[in-house]
């Protein structure tokens, strides 16, 4: 079965096809970073009209590039994201499956981040504990199997990708300033600056970064009066880094112990973090999985593989939705074992 996956959550036009055979068979895919670079963060109204403007021609590019006429199934992000965004995706899915005659499925943006390490050639067996790390999210999941899963704790304001982009405005780097901010924190001295790890003394597995944000905001006022700016830039940046990827592995780690797992699945985009990869494999005595790189940031190859797996369990096609918030813990839980597409 070939599945077409659309991704349209945000601020990148994903496509891709996946057979349950060959796995990934093209994939396609434009970023907007351009677009919103100007304003310093996603404006949604750009980033609907970009994907419309988009995402038939990557469509048709990946479907070309497979040597497919059509698809067997349709699978599209219908949330969590941008209602304008999710919409464009949603639509076209729906337009596409009615000339071709082929079932259509709703996909849960993070469900495919998690899934999407199911993707490599060694995927992790049921059940393990996921780490969903973006712009948008941070929280650890349980993962019991496909759509069974409970959510052990989130943010409870800025997601860790968000407190990245912030921090490198704040040092003046370009959006988006994630990216840019692992690199400069690579010239820094992680240990300049006793920055807060937010919430590791408190019980619970909840994520908080704002504190964290403003520790950093007044430090950076501080050598900017005092001149000192250029200076400290990577000190501070690596400081930084260093105090957010701690809070991540301090909580995983602990939320591996309190559920006995073994597994570990870090996904999204802050996955392809190098320190949080580093930390991980130093101090977890288990197994740490990860996508490859292309595969944590958003993509269709992810919903794709999700709408297979969900098809593959028996789910029908739904009308179209468009959900900005949505939470991993409503997903139905399937009848039937998901098959290995490894």
């Amino acid at each position: 079965m070939q599945v077409l996956g659309l991704e349209t959550s945000c601020d990148e036009t994903g496509v891709a096809l996946f057979d349950t055979e060959r796995g990934i068979v093209a994939q396609a895919l434009h970023s907007q970073i351009e677009l919103h670079a100007v304003y310093g963060g996603v404006v949604p109204e750009i980033a609907s009209r970009d994907h419309i403007r988009r995402l038939l021609p990557l469509v048709r590019e990946v479907l070309n590039e497979a040597g497919t006429e059509h698809p067997d199934a349709i699978a599209y992000t219908a949330g969590p994201g941008l209602v304008g965004a999710l919409m464009v995706a949603g639509g076209l899915a729906n337009g596409l499956a009615l000339a071709w005659d082929c079932p259509v499925i709703p996909v849960h943006h993070m469900e495919g981040h998690l899934l999407a390490v199911m993707l490599e050639d060694d995927p992790p067996a049921y059940p393990f504990l996921a780490l969903l790390v973006s712009g948008g999210h941070t929280m650890l999941v349980s993962v019991s199997a496909l759509g069974d899963y409970r959510v052990l704790g989130s943010t409870l304001d800025d997601a860790v990708g968000e407190a990245f982009d912030k921090t490198a405005k704040l040092l003046g780097l370009e959006y988006p300033g994630g990216p840019a901010l692992a690199q400069l924190a690579t010239a820094g001295a992680e240990d300049a600056y006793r920055f807060p790890r937010p919430m590791l003394n408190k019980e619970g597995l909840d994520f908080s970064f704002s504190g964290l944000k403003t520790a950093v905001m007044l430090v950076v006022r501080k050598a900017r009066a005092d001149g000192e700016i250029e200076a400290v830039r990577a000190d501070i940046a690596a400081s930084f880094q260093r105090a957010a990827i701690d809070t991540l592995v301090a909580k995983t780690l602990r939320a591996a112990k309190s559920e006995k797992l073994d597994r570990v699945v870090v996904a999204g985009g802050v996955g392809a973090n190098q320190l949080l990869r580093t930390e991980l494999a130093a101090r977890f005595s288990g197994r740490v999985c990860y996508p490859r790189p292309d595969l944590c940031t958003d993509n269709g190859a992810m919903i794709a593989l999700a709408g297979a797996m969900r098809l593959a369990d028996g789910e029908k096609a739904d009308n179209i939705q468009a959900l900005a918030r949505w939470s991993l813990e409503t997903l139905a839980r399937p009848q039937t074992t998901s098959p290995d597409y490894s």
